[in-house]
C-alpha cells in the first residue's frame, strides 16, 4: 500500500464536529475511517448494532487489524462493550454515542462515526429528542390491530411538520405514539443537546464490485472453519442458539448448520444470498436518509485510499 504522508489537522481546522463514514457491508469503511483517524488525530465511534458484543469478531466484521497503522493503534469506541448474548437497543447506542463523543472532544480529537447501520447513524444526528418520549403500551396494542393504511389515516389528522416514517408498521406505530404524546403534552421540552455539526461521506461500490467483495469476504471468514469455530465457542460459552439466530446473518445460518438444520452448501448459499440482500437494504436506507435532508457526499469509487483521504480532508478543512 502507498505510504500516507498526511499532516495532522487540529480540531479548529475542521468545519464539522463529527465526520461520518457510511456504506454497505464490505465497502471498505473500516480501513478508510482508521486511516482518516490517523491523519486527523481522531478516534472512531462504531455505528454497528452487533460489533458491541465481545467474542463476535469474525461474523460482525470487526477487522481489528485495520485499526493498527504504522504501529499506531487507533482508538475505537463502542466495540466489545457488551457480553455476547445480551440485547442492545437504539436508545443504549444513543447514550453510549454521546458519552464517547464527549470524551473524544475533551481530548481535542476528531470524532469519526463509522458504520453501516443507517438507523443508528441517523438517530444521533437528528431527532434524538424523540427517544425521550415514553412508550404507550395501550396505544401500541390498539394500533397493532390496524392495517398500515388505517394508521396513516390517523396520522394525517395531526397538524405537524414532523416526518412520519412509513417504512414499516412498527415505525408507523412509534410515529403515531410520538404525535399523540406531543398532542397531550404541549409543554414538552426535550432535554437534549443541540444537533451536532456533521459531514457525511459515503462509500458505494458498484453492484458487481459489491457482490464480489461480499463473496470474497465470506470465503475468507469461512476459511479453516474460522467463523464456524467462533460460533461454536459462543455456544460453548453459554450463548443460546436462539439468541445467535436473533443476531441474524452469519450467526443465524452458521448456528443452523451447527445444529444440523442445514448442510454446508445450504448454509453457504443462504448466507451469501442474505448478505447481498442486507447490503441492498443498507443502500436503500441511505437513500431514504437523503430524502430526509441528510446530505451524503459519495466518494468516487475509482479513488484509491490516498485519494479518498485527500477528498475528505479537502471537504472538511476550513483552510
Amino acid at each position: 500500500m502507498e505510504v500516507l504522508n498526511l499532516s495532522l489537522v487540529i480540531l479548529n481546522d475542521i468545519n464539522s464536529n463529527l465526520i461520518v463514514i457510511l456504506g454497505p457491508t464490505a465497502s471498505g469503511k473500516t480501513q478508510l475511517a482508521a486511516h482518516l483517524a490517523k491523519a486527523l488525530n481522531g478516534e472512531i465511534i462504531s455505528a454497528d448494532s452487533r460489533q458491541v458484543y465481545k467474542g463476535m469478531d469474525i461474523g460482525t466484521g470487526k477487522d481489528l487489524f485495520e485499526y493498527t497503522i504504522d504501529n499506531q493503534t487507533i482508538e475505537v469506541h463502542l466495540i466489545n462493550n457488551r457480553k455476547a448474548g445480551e440485547k442492545y437497543n437504539l436508545a443504549e447506542f444513543q447514550q453510549d454515542f454521546q458519552k464517547s463523543y464527549d470524551e473524544i472532544l475533551e481530548k481535542s480529537k476528531i470524532p469519526i462515526l463509522c458504520g453501516g447501520s443507517g438507523l443508528y447513524i441517523q438517530s444521533v444526528l437528528k431527532d434524538y429528542w424523540q427517544t425521550q418520549i415514553p412508550n404507550n403500551e395501550a396505544l401500541r396494542e390498539s394500533l397493532s390491530l390496524l392495517g398500515k393504511d388505517e394508521i396513516i389515516e390517523k396520522a394525517e389528522k395531526y397538524k405537524t411538520d414532523l416526518i412520519f416514517d412509513k417504512s414499516s408498521k412498527k415505525r408507523m406505530i412509534r410515529g403515531l405514539e410520538i404525535l399523540e404524546y406531543l398532542k397531550e403534552n404541549t409543554d414538552f421540552i426535550p432535554k437534549h443537546k443541540k444537533e451536532i455539526p456533521y459531514k457525511i461521506f459515503g462509500l458505494n461500490p458498484s453492484l458487481q464490485n459489491r457482490r464480489n467483495n461480499i463473496s470474497k469476504r465470506l470465503k475468507e471468514r469461512l476459511k479453516n472453519n474460522a467463523l464456524i469455530d467462533e460460533v461454536k465457542t459462543l455456544l460453548n460459552n453459554g450463548v443460546l442458539a436462539e439468541t445467535l439466530i436473533y443476531y441474524g446473518l452469519e450467526y443465524k445460518y452458521v448456528t443452523s448448520y451447527i445444529l444440523g438444520e442445514l448442510n454446508y452448501i445450504q448454509m453457504y448459499s443462504k448466507l451469501e444470498t442474505e448478505i447481498h440482500r442486507f447490503a441492498k437494504r443498507q443502500m436503500t436506507y441511505f437513500r431514504s436518509m437523503e430524502k430526509k435532508s441528510f446530505e451524503i457526499d459519495w466518494i468516487p469509487e475509482s479513488y484509491n485510499l490516498v485519494q479518498k483521504l485527500d477528498y475528505i480532508l479537502k471537504k472538511t478543512q476550513n483552510k
